[in-house]
């Protein structure tokens, strides 16, 4: 018995260990891309403004790729659906550094946004199968890794253009050595039988359509708290430099301030979660985000900016994974599917805020178009009891696992 539990217990080490290598697989692929924009840009010869508009091709895919791994982690299982996920975005990656027009890369970013959305909702109704296995949160975790993948992906693309390499040859080597992780990851990852909870009796319909509701209200609160996320993304450096007047360096630490606290927030929400519920984070967090982005809306001064930057990103940083988990516990049937709804709903919103954001400066100045975001942050706070008809994912494991 005692070594059955042992083994038990290094199965799920094993298979958080090997999600938490997935999250990170996806982080550095996407980032691999972000941060050879401006090489690929320049050799295609587009405009921002084109550049902009194949940008929404990726997001398109992407989407298109969520409702897909939904289904297919569904039926499949993610020990199958997760790696060869994996595999596909490491060969897509390269994708975008062969573009040579922008028909060629159009197609590129489509195929390689497909395939990275895909990877997102499988790793990440992986995700929930290993916190409910775990029996207490580990969600957010998982999501800080993803930013850890974006920076190592800042750092190889650094290496690979000192070391003279194309960004081609660069974005081929990081999709290679993604496939072969993917591959050799797959073995710890749960098998079938655990992807798959068993319950006493068949769902209702009652309880079906009372699911449906609460999937689209999470849903819905993705969608808002991501466009906030997506907003900061890409305006706190220029609110920086475009309303306060701080210096070309000072503006770029808006955003770092932003993510690092984002981060910190991802790796500290699980233990928070354990003591105080998913409900919590969520209503508080999105208090702390609207005091946030309201103090940066007001802000006289750019340390004040700075102070309202950091709430900010904290604030959000426990919010979705807390969305994502209760969709994927909502009906472990079809977690898949719900993450995928969540999940896809949420992307939306990350690209529409910054559109959002910019159509709100035509008609009022930047700081004061933040104010969209801190009633979002209200709404989102307000509606935070939807989580209170989640699963309970704080009990007590079967087995102690650390």
């Amino acid at each position: 018995m005692f070594i059955t539990l042992i083994g038990v217990n290094h199965s799920l080490r094993s298979a958080r260990v090997a999600t938490f290598v997935y999250f990170i697989l996806c982080g550095t692929t996407m980032g691999t891309w972000v941060v050879n924009i401006p090489a690929i840009e320049e050799r295609v010869d587009i405009s921002h403004a084109t550049l902009g508009g194949l940008l929404v091709l990726l997001g398109l895919g992407a989407f298109l790729g969520m409702q897909v791994a939904g289904r297919l982690t569904d039926r499949l299982g993610a020990r199958v659906v997760v790696p060869a996920t994996g595999v596909l975005c490491g060969a897509a990656l390269v994708l975008p550094g062969l573009a040579r027009d922008p028909w060629s890369l159009a197609g590129a970013l489509l195929i390689f946004g497909f395939c990275n959305g895909c990877l997102d909702v499988a790793m990440n109704a992986h995700a929930v199968h290993v916190e409910k296995a775990y029996g207490r949160p580990v969600m957010s975790a998982f999501h800080a890794t993803f930013s850890v993948g974006g920076v190592l992906a800042a750092l190889v693309g650094a290496g690979t253009a000192s070391a003279g390499l194309s960004p081609t040859a660069g974005m081929a080597a990081v999709g290679a050595l993604s496939m072969v992780i993917a591959l050799v990851s797959a073995r710890a990852l749960l098998p079938a039988a655990a992807d798959t909870d068993t319950v006493d009796e068949a769902p209702t319909a009652e309880h079906q359509r009372g699911t449906g509701g609460r999937i689209w209200i999470l849903a819905a609160l993705a969608l808002m708290v991501m466009l906030c996320e997506g907003a900061a993304n890409d305006w706190s450096a220029l609110h920086l430099k475009d309303v306060l007047g701080a210096p070309a360096s000072a503006a770029a630490s808006a955003y770092g301030t932003f993510a690092a606290t984002m981060t910190i927030g991802r790796l500290l929400a699980d233990r928070m979660v354990a003591r105080v519920g998913s409900l919590a984070i969520l209503r508080h967090g999105a208090v702390m985000a609207a005091a946030g982005i309201t103090i940066v809306a007001l802000a006289p001064w750019i340390w004040a900016a700075f102070v309202g930057w950091a709430l900010f990103g904290l604030g959000l940083s426990g919010c979705v994974p807390q969305l994502f988990s209760a969709a994927g516990h909502a009906d472990p049937a079809a977690a898949g599917a719900n993450v995928s709804r969540v999940a896809g709903l949420g992307y939306v919103g990350m690209l529409a805020g910054p559109a959002v954001i910019g159509w709100l400066t035509h008609l009022v100045a930047l700081n004061h178009a933040f104010v969209l975001l801190t009633l979002l942050c209200a709404i989102t706070a307000v509606a935070a009891g939807v989580l209170r008809t989640a699963p309970d994912r704080t009990r007590e494991p079967a087995t102690s696992v650390n």
